[in-house]
C-alpha cells in the first residue's frame, strides 16, 4: 500500500538513487571484496584472504603516507575554518559593494585543482614567483618551497586553504544569517557585549552549520591528491605523499590492484572514525530549532 501511494516519489529519486548505488555503493564494495584478493590486473585475480592486511600492518610506508595526510589534514581545516568564519561575519555587515566581495572570495573554489596548481606552482617557483619576488622586496631569500621537505606540504595545504575558506564562508554566511535578530536584541537588552553575544549566541547556533563544514571539509582533506600530484607529485622526499597519493602508485604503477584496495579501506575507516567521533561531538551540541 505504502509503494502505491508513493511511487511518484520513488519515480523522481530513482536516477539519483541509481547514481548512487552505480557510483558509489558497488565500487565500495567492489573494492572491499578486492582487498582479499591479489590481482595484477592483467592476470587473474588470486584470493589471498588476510594476507594484505597483514601486509598492511607492517608497511611502514603507507602508515607513513597517513601519517603525512593528517598532517595534512590538521594544517589545513582549523585555519580553513576560523577564516571562513571571519569572512562571515565581516560579510554578514551592511557596506557598501559586500556582495562583489562575497562573490570574488568564492572565485577560487571554481578553479580545477589541474590549473590551480599549475598557477601555484608558479606562484611558489624559488627563482621567479611571486611569493619569493615579494619577499626579496624586504631583503628576504625565500625557500625553494616546493623542492623543500620543511615547506612542501605546508605549502601544498595553503593551496587549499586559499582554494576552500571562500566555499566555507558561504555556508557560515548563511548560517549567521539564519539566526534571528531578536535573540542579538534580547542579549543587547540584558547588557551582554558584542565578544559576548558572539560566545553566547552566534557560535552555538552556527553549531549545524559549523557540523555541516567540518564534516565535509575533512573527509575532502583526507582524500586530496589532485594538488599533490600537480605540484609535488609526493615529494620531495615523500614528505607530500598523502595516502591517496600511495594508493594511486600502488594501483597504476606497481599494478598492485589487491593492496590498493586495501590501503583504501584504510582510508575508508580513518573517514568513517573520524566523521563518527564529529557525529558524536556535534550531536549533544548542536540545535536545529531558533523559533
Amino acid at each position: 500500500m505504502r509503494w502505491r501511494r508513493d511511487w511518484h516519489a520513488y519515480l523522481f529519486i530513482g536516477p539519483s538513487l541509481l547514481g548512487v548505488l552505480a557510483f558509489l555503493l558497488l565500487p565500495m564494495v567492489i573494492v572491499f571484496v578486492l582487498s582479499f584478493f591479489h590481482w595484477e590486473l592483467l592476470s587473474p585475480p588470486t584470493f589471498a584472504g588476510l594476507d594484505n592486511y597483514r601486509r598492511l600492518a607492517g608497511d611502514g610506508e603507507s602508515w607513513h603516507s597517513l601519517g603525512i595526510t593528517v598532517v595534512y589534514v590538521l594544517l589545513c581545516i582549523p585555519l580553513q575554518t576560523v577564516l571562513a568564519l571571519v569572512l562571515a561575519l565581516l560579510l554578514n555587515q551592511r557596506i557598501k559593494g559586500v556582495r562583489v566581495f562575497r562573490s570574488l572570495f568564492v572565485v577560487p573554489w571554481m578553479a580545477t585543482p589541474i590549473v590551480m596548481g599549475l598557477v601555484w606552482n608558479w606562484i611558489f617557483d624559488p627563482r621567479d614567483g611571486a611569493i619569493n619576488s615579494a619577499l626579496a622586496l624586504i631583503g628576504v631569500t625565500g625557500p625553494d618551497w616546493l623542492s623543500d621537505a620543511t615547506w612542501a606540504l605546508p605549502a601544498v595545504a595553503l593551496v587549499n586553504v586559499w582554494q576552500y575558506t571562500g566555499y566555507n564562508m558561504l555556508f557560515f554566511l548563511a548560517g549567521l544569517q539564519g539566526i534571528p535578530k531578536e535573540l542579538y536584541d534580547a542579549a543587547a537588552t540584558d547588557g551582554a557585549t558584542p565578544r559576548q553575544r558572539f560566545w553566547r549566541v552566534t557560535l552555538p547556533l552556527l553549531n549545524p552549520t559549523m557540523f555541516f563544514v567540518m564534516v565535509t571539509n575533512l573527509i575532502g582533506a583526507f582524500q586530496v591528491f589532485d594538488t599533490v600530484f600537480v605540484m609535488t607529485n609526493g615529494g620531495p622526499s615523500q614528505s607530500t605523499e598523502v595516502i591517496n597519493f600511495k594508493i594511486f602508485g600502488t594501483a597504476f604503477k606497481e599494478f598492485d590492484f589487491g593492496y590498493a584496495s586495501t590501503l583504501s579501506m584504510l582510508l575508508f575507516a580513518v573517514i568513517l572514525g573520524v566523521t563518527l567521533v564529529q557525529v558524536r561531538f556535534f550531536g549533544k551540541r548542536t540545535t536545529y530549532d531558533m523559533s
